[in-house]
């Protein structure tokens, strides 16, 4: 083989690899980059009668029911100050004078912890706003307790949407 056809082969195997590391490089920048799953904030768990529910197992979703701005906001600040776990934070679709709590089990541990950290708060029939307990601060709403109850016992077998990582 002579020095010209050496000189042709291996520029023609070059711009073969050049073409085909391209036609790769392009089909990589242009893929979309794989999304993340969301993890579920909670997950149904079941507790017996006689266990212990603490905070941190519990997870809050807090909506404005009054016409003060932010009230749903600072509610969960001081709740996840406590050690509950933030859930969802919005605006009820409901007004509300006084603090609800949105459950169909007024007797479930996780529902009656969080009743324990508001002054006369009612547990009523309604829908799951978001994830965990569902609280409406109404518009006579002032502050928590100042007694903080960091747990309760189950009085009977319950389910209720417990804090992923939570033990």
């Amino acid at each position: 083989m002579t020095g010209a056809a050496k000189s042709a082969l291996t520029l023609t195997v070059l711009a073969v690899l050049l073409v085909v590391a391209a036609v790769w490089g392009w089909a990589a920048f242009t893929e979309p980059f794989p999304e993340d799953e969301p993890v579920a904030i909670c997950e149904d768990a079941t507790v017996s009668a006689g266990s212990e529910v603490r905070r941190d197992q519990v997870v809050v979703s807090v909506f404005n029911g009054s016409k003060r701005s932010g009230l749903a906001g600072a509610t969960s600040a001081q709740l996840t100050e406590r050690g509950f776990v933030e859930g969802t934070v919005g605006d009820s679709p409901l007004p509300a004078a006084t603090t609800q709590i949105w459950s169909s089990d007024p007797t479930n541990p996780a529902v009656v912890l969080v009743k324990r950290q508001f002054k006369r708060a009612k547990v009523v029939e309604g829908d799951a706003l978001g994830p965990g307990v569902v609280v409406v601060v109404g518009e006579k709403f002032q502050s928590l307790k100042k007694k903080q109850v960091e747990s309760v016992v189950a009085e009977a077998d319950a389910t209720w949407c417990r804090a992923t990582g939570s033990e």
